[in-house]
């Protein structure tokens, strides 16, 4: 990849973005089952308790909604280790690659590579 901007270079972006996101929303989702877990234990009063118990419900179904998108996409493996370590290899090459790229290059000028009216 040697132009940055070149329009080339984003083809299947917006799915790894999107893929990055959703496993995003998936952490966040877990994360929030356990922090609920832990304030469950420390809560005082039974309608605490309920009301706890309630979020984490949701939250619990929220990360598995989450997690069949997932799966159904193809961007989560969770049965399958070796389609998921490809998965996370490939996404390792893609950050090398983007954190590779020189952003600042000393030419910027994009004249002729698109289409402008004669001046």
């Amino acid at each position: 990849m040697n132009d940055y901007l070149d329009p080339i270079n984003s083809v299947g972006m917006p799915e790894q973005a999107d893929s990055g996101i959703a496993l995003d929303l998936l952490l966040t989702a877990k994360e929030a089952v356990r922090n609920y877990a832990i304030a469950l234990t420390e809560a005082a009063s039974a309608e605490l308790r309920m009301t706890l118990r309630n979020q984490m419900e949701l939250a619990i179904d929220y990360h598995e909604e989450v997690s069949k998108l997932m799966m159904k996409k193809k961007w989560f493996h969770p049965y399958n280790i070796s389609e998921q370590k490809k998965l996370d290899l490939q996404a390792a090459q893609t950050a090398v690659d983007i954190a590779g790229l020189n952003l600042f290059p000393g030419n910027t000028n994009r004249k002729g590579l698109f289409p402008t009216p004669p001046q």
